[in-house]
């Protein structure tokens, strides 16, 4: 189950995306923006290479928008990782929340 383990972050079980993705955004058509968090959604929808950083992925948000905006995953392992990179703070994040702001009052 993604989430559990000692690392906190295992990946998804393989097909599941493939297999439930689809069906359950068609419950939901009128979705303007999809959130992608961490390596593993970023990956899938964006059509990465394992190789990809997720620093320039998430550095580069502007570029996947209006459709995704790709995000670090929220846990304390990545306190170092927002340490190190205060421009995610700075600007990422409340970039995120104008445009989350301004899509529900819509």
């Amino acid at each position: 189950f993604p989430g559990h383990g000692k690392s906190g972050d295992l990946p998804p079980r393989k097909g599941f995306a493939d297999k439930w993705h689809e069906k359950v955004l068609a419950l939901a058509p009128d979705i303007q923006l999809t959130i992608l968090v961490g390596n593993y959604a970023q990956r899938y929808y964006l059509h990465q290479k394992s190789s990809a950083k997720l620093t320039d992925t998430v550095k580069h948000y502007k570029d996947y928008l209006p459709e995704f905006f790709p995000l670090v995953h929220p846990s304390p392992r990545n306190n170092i990782w927002q340490a190190k990179n205060p421009w995610f703070m700075e600007e990422v994040v409340p970039d995120l929340k104008d445009l989350v702001k301004k899509i529900l009052s819509q």
